[in-house]
């Protein structure tokens, strides 16, 4: 099993992670997942994300194989979501992603299972995401982990499942 260590992405992270994203995009078209592009995300965002000290790498040894970002905002959107846990304190999880290199070695779980133990170390109650209503792979990895769709969003790429997990 690959051993992962997470942080804080640096600006010296950005190339790294940047050409993670664009192989992620280049694999997702492959199997017809046109859920990212690049408009989104795309440098700008993932730099902003640095500078706010949101966005997580996971490294195996000094590969980037994915990465995440958490925070407490989420769109407009999740208005929709008929959320169960609505008065829990939550963290959004927003943008995780493998390396394509790496995928198919449960890198998503471990990282996902990593997310998890921060936020409740934390004492943060739930987690909320999105996921691309057309992105099998995102979904059957959410739902494994025991997260329940409570809604859905609709963005200029189409229809995602708004899902929370009491933690």
């Amino acid at each position: 099993m690959i051993e992962l260590g997470f942080r804080l992405a640096q600006k010296e992270d950005l190339d790294n992670v940047m050409d993670m994203f664009t192989g992620a995009i280049n694999e997702m078209n492959k199997n017809g997942i046109n859920q990212w592009d690049n408009i989104y995300p795309d440098r700008n965002i993932l730099e902003d994300d640095i500078v706010k000290k949101q966005l997580y790498i996971g490294l195996a040894e000094t590969t980037v194989v994915s990465a995440y970002v958490l925070n407490q905002q989420c769109d407009e959107q999740y208005v929709n979501g008929t959320w169960k846990y609505p008065n829990s304190t939550y963290y959004v999880i927003h943008r995780l992603c493998v390396n394509p290199i790496f995928q198919n070695k449960r890198i998503g779980t471990l990282t996902m299972l990593h997310i998890e133990n921060e936020i409740g170390k934390m004492g943060i109650d739930t987690i909320r995401l999105d996921a691309f209503t057309l992105n099998p792979y995102a979904v059957k990895l959410y739902e494994k982990l025991g997260y329940s769709k409570v809604g859905f969003a609709h963005w200029r790429k189409g229809k995602f499942y708004l899902m929370e997990k009491k933690i």
